[in-house]
């Protein structure tokens, strides 16, 4: 069975795979930690005495709290009971708000990437932008969950962003119109007899939507099956690793998909495709970007080492870590960095991210040359995983050769009537193909 439930359930969040455990303890303090423990006891009663005002129990220990997180990687950190809320939010709901997947690096919001058709994609917000205000006021050096409670509000208010992009000599704003973000993963269309499905997000029952996606493509042609098919994701921050692992499954016969290795045996877990490939075969390209993250990863690196797939676009984001939801009470917990994810054939996207078998510039996007130099991906984060393993994950693709297409500007690929130039390259593709050619061109 291709939906076959996982052992362990799983819940999302923004640019992470995660496993959560149903109990988790809290290690006694050894002979050995108590003097350190002795300073942090040592500070608080300072704090608490000699402080200009009256300290809050409750900000202190969760600042020190978050303190530890922080010191140790950038998708580690403290879930308290409003975090626990947006958690669910993520997973199967809606809220009011802009859209955007984002983090903070060094006192500043970074966006990771705007979901597709929402207030922020709309406006034209890209993967990379700082957001240095809001309303005029400015965020740097706050808290995320400041700034993301400040763009979340009733659908139908507006926000005014302040954005930094890199390329651009000037800070530009734009007002954004709030709206209800309802959490759809799963988009298709019939491009050239071409099944194009988008995949937004890794929240639940994604792979059971693509399944459906391929029937009612199908059903549109009059039973006769595509040309072939894109998988589009792009901009895909990450989510549910059993929907990462049950996506791939649907394109694959046989195989390793992903595995995880930990810090203790018990942590490390292989997971495998079961017979039946849903597209039968069809020629098959996965279109990828800097916002492709973590599950989306997972996706890519499992069909392009199973050679299933051309994985084609720019370079992901490279987050190879899963993170493990450990309960502290009802309404709190520790999301906290456990393991890291390797492909089928070994390699580690952690840093480098998976390389496309065919790099093609998001040329119709004007602002692209200035931005790739500087594109935002996980190696940029304060305080990441290092890659530890020792295999060098560069390009694939052998014909060195620009595509001459590559030097159409914007105004000229706008006048032919082509908004997305990576898509329009991955149809021509298909067109230009015959049958089977794109899986055996990694052999």
């Amino acid at each position: 069975m291709k939906f076959a439930p996982l052992m362990r359930a799983a819940l999302l969040v923004s640019a992470v795979a995660v496993l959560p455990v149903a109990t988790a303890g809290i290690a006694a303090v050894d002979s050995k930690s108590a003097p350190e423990f002795g300073k942090l006891l040592a500070v608080y009663d300072r704090i608490k005495s000699s402080y200009v005002e009256p300290v809050n129990d409750d900000k202190l220990i969760k600042g020190a709290i978050e303190g530890m997180l922080a010191s140790l990687d950038p998708h580690s950190s403290y879930l308290d009971a409003r975090d626990f809320q947006n958690l669910r939010t993520q997973t199967d709901g809606a809220y009011g708000g802009l859209g955007l997947s984002v983090t903070m690096d060094d006192g500043a919001v970074k966006v990771i990437a705007p979901t597709r058709e929402s207030p922020a994609d709309r406006a034209g917000v890209k993967a990379g932008d700082y957001i240095t205000h809001l309303d005029g006021k400015l965020i740097y050096g706050g808290s995320l969950d400041e700034a993301v409670d400040q763009m979340r509000g009733e659908p139908g208010s507006q926000i005014r962003l302040t954005i930094f992009r890199p390329g651009r000599d000037e800070p530009f704003d734009v007002t954004l119109t709030r709206a209800v973000i309802d959490l759809k993963p799963v988009s298709w269309e019939l491009k050239d007899s071409v099944a194009v499905i988008t995949v937004n997000s890794f929240s639940a029952n994604v792979g059971r939507e693509v399944d459906a996606a391929m029937r009612a493509a199908r059903l549109k042609l009059g039973g006769r099956a595509p040309t072939g098919v894109v998988l589009d994701l792009r901009q895909n921050p990450g989510g549910l690793l059993d929907e990462a692992v049950s996506l791939s499954d649907l394109f694959l016969e046989k195989g390793q998909i992903v595995s995880q290795r930990g810090r203790y045996a018990r942590d490390n877990e292989t997971y495998s495709a079961e017979p039946g490939d849903i597209a039968k075969g069809l020629p098959l390209i996965v279109l990828i970007d800097a916002g492709s993250a973590s599950a989306s990863e997972i996706v890519a690196g499992a069909l392009q080492d199973q050679h299933r797939a051309l994985i084609m676009g720019q370079t992901s984001f490279g987050k190879g870590s899963v993170q493990t939801l450990l309960p502290l009470s009802r309404d709190t917990a520790l999301k906290l960095t456990t393991a890291r994810y390797y492909t089928p054939s070994g390699r580690s996207v952690q840093e480098g991210g998976i390389q496309p078998d065919i790099a093609v510039p998001q040329i119709s996007d004007p602002d692209m040359r200035a931005r790739a130099a500087r594109m935002f991906r996980e190696s940029d984060l304060r305080g990441h995983l290092v890659n530890e393993v020792g295999i060098d994950d560069k390009v694939l693709e052998t014909d060195k050769a620009a595509d001459p297409r590559f030097k159409m500007t914007a105004e000229e690929l706008k006048a032919k009537g082509i908004d997305d130039f990576q898509l329009y390259y991955a149809l021509q593709t298909l067109k230009n193909t015959a049958p089977g050619a794109l899986a055996a061109r990694r052999r």
